[in-house]
């Protein structure tokens, strides 16, 4: 092992995880192979020309330090996978990152965790049931993991904020992704947490998502799943938490909504039924290591960024809503636009067909009639 400069020894095993081909499993087997990170990254070049590889692209000792340092600037960290402070759920997976970049209250990591994903284009009755069940299980003592995607992932973390929140990114950690989210991305790393494995500003691509979504189940005891299709990034993170151990929650929703066949599906498949946080919390318990839950002090969230105004050209409103009903005051609060213009812009939409009224002010999609139909009529 390592007897030098402590300092040394971390900046060397940075740079044997920032090393291009080496993915957290192989990193974990170089070190029990050749002890420390120095002589592993030394021997990479005759690993390579052995097995005909191409020489492998390790970043220098001062790109590495300078990662550091905008990293600190930033007011953020990297936690190594041997610090305290690295969350236990994660650091008993064969693929744990080897270090986490993150903004904001890193103690959130020591606390029990439970992930929320769900439809980017979730319907607004989705987001309403995960934004409360986020606020539920805060208040019972949990702290939310999503991935800050559009829908379902950002609803569940504006619920949870004054609780704990904690986003993982598929970029870098100063990253916002998607953009649209930077408001939300600004009062997480104020009173939650940024995570991210990628160096600091990466930008996110296709193959990232998978990578990230084994993190929000990693850090996590389990996953509830609402409004995913089939095929969906959801169901990839509900299949990496079972391989993982974590339980698996999924919320039942309407037949006739194709937002919903992928979460249905996960409890002919032995899901948990979730319909509130008391479908959740018992469940969990017993995973939890001799304490009670301790309910954190609500905090209060860093203020979001009005929104434009709705223009015919942008139009928020019509992937909120799905088959089942929803307040119309509800709507107007996720919209985050002026009441005013939601409510000309319902109109439009109940005049051309594709929403219609019911009892108790609560609108509903018209199924089977698209923008190009209505605008035919």
């Amino acid at each position: 092992m390592n007897t030098g400069d402590p300092r040394r020894g971390v900046r060397d095993r940075l740079r044997l995880s920032r090393t291009s081909g080496i993915g957290p499993v192989t990193y974990h087997e170089l070190l029990r192979r050749y002890g420390e990170a120095a002589a592993a990254l030394a021997a990479l070049p005759t690993l390579a020309r052995e097995s005909g590889s191409p020489p492998p692209h390790i970043p220098s000792a001062s790109q590495i330090e300078d990662e550091i340092g905008r990293l600190s600037r930033a007011g953020g960290r990297l936690i190594d996978r041997d610090e305290p402070d690295y969350p236990r759920p994660l650091a008993a997976l064969s693929d744990a990152p080897p270090f986490l970049a993150v903004l904001g209250d890193v103690a959130l990591l020591g606390r029990p965790a439970i992930a929320i994903v769900g439809a980017r284009n979730a319907s607004g009755a989705g987001r309403q049931f995960a934004s409360a069940l986020a606020r539920g299980l805060g208040e019972a003592g949990f702290v939310v993991v999503s991935g800050l995607a559009r829908g379902i992932d950002g609803a569940a973390h504006l619920g949870a904020l004054d609780h704990g929140t904690i986003a993982v990114m598929a970029g870098g950690v100063d990253v916002v992704y998607p953009p649209q989210n930077r408001g939300l991305y600004g009062a997480i790393a104020e009173s939650g947490l940024v995570i991210s494995e990628m160096p600091l500003g990466e930008e996110p691509r296709a193959r990232h998502f998978p990578q990230r979504n084994r993190l929000v189940s990693g850090l996590s005891l389990g996953v509830v799943v609402i409004e995913a299709a089939l095929h969906s990034g959801s169901l990839i993170t509900a299949r990496l938490a079972a391989e993982q151990g974590r339980q698996v929650f999924a919320v039942p929703g309407s037949p006739l909504d194709g937002r919903c066949r992928g979460s249905n599906n996960l409890l002919r498949d032995g899901a948990i039924l979730c319909e509130g946080p008391d479908d959740v919390v018992p469940v969990l318990l017993p995973m939890i290591e001799g304490h009670a839950l301790s309910k954190p002090t609500a905090r209060r969230p860093a203020p979001m960024a009005r929104a434009p105004r709705i223009t015919p050209n942008d139009d928020p409103i019509l992937p909120l809503l799905g088959p089942t009903a929803v307040d119309i005051d509800e709507l107007v609060r996720q919209c985050q636009r002026p009441a005013p213009d939601v409510l000309i812009a319902l109109a439009e939409l109940e005049l051309t067909g594709q929403i219609e009224r019911v009892a108790g002010n609560r609108i509903q999609r018209v199924l089977g009639v698209s923008q190009k139909d209505a605008h035919q009529h």
